[in-house]
């Protein structure tokens, strides 16, 4: 069984939970008040790669790389929005650079996307 194959549950998961909590964070912008535009923008985030990890997912047979731009996303979505989050809950981040560090690995993620199109699985 390959990596892309082990992980999809997981990939699946985080599709499901990256929606949600897109959804979740956008009724908090517009309605919790505060720093409305730090939940603005973790929602963008998640209900961006919500979408694009389900996609991973179901192509997980076709995408070689598909594995490695879902670690990616996965991993740079939880830094960039959990960082804004517990900035507008906490009043301070994750830890320094937190959310530049999660917007590195979300456009790593991207761009492993992108060279699945050069690592073709052979049929």
């Amino acid at each position: 069984m390959s990596l892309n194959a082990r992980l999809e549950p997981v990939i699946y998961l985080f599709a499901g939970l990256f929606g949600v909590a897109g959804v979740a964070l956008a009724a908090l912008a517009a309605h919790g008040g505060g720093q409305a535009n730090l939940a603005a923008s973790a929602s963008a985030m998640c209900l961006a790669h919500a979408p694009a990890l389900l996609a991973l997912a179901l192509s997980t047979a076709k995408l070689k790389t598909a594995w490695l731009a879902g670690f990616l996303m996965i991993i740079g979505t939880l830094l960039f929005a959990g960082d804004l989050v517990t900035l507008r809950f906490a009043g301070s981040g994750l830890f320094p650079y937190a959310a530049p560090t999660g917007g590195w690995a979300m456009m790593l993620g991207w761009l492993a996307v992108a060279a699945g199109a050069v690592f073709r699985v052979r049929s």
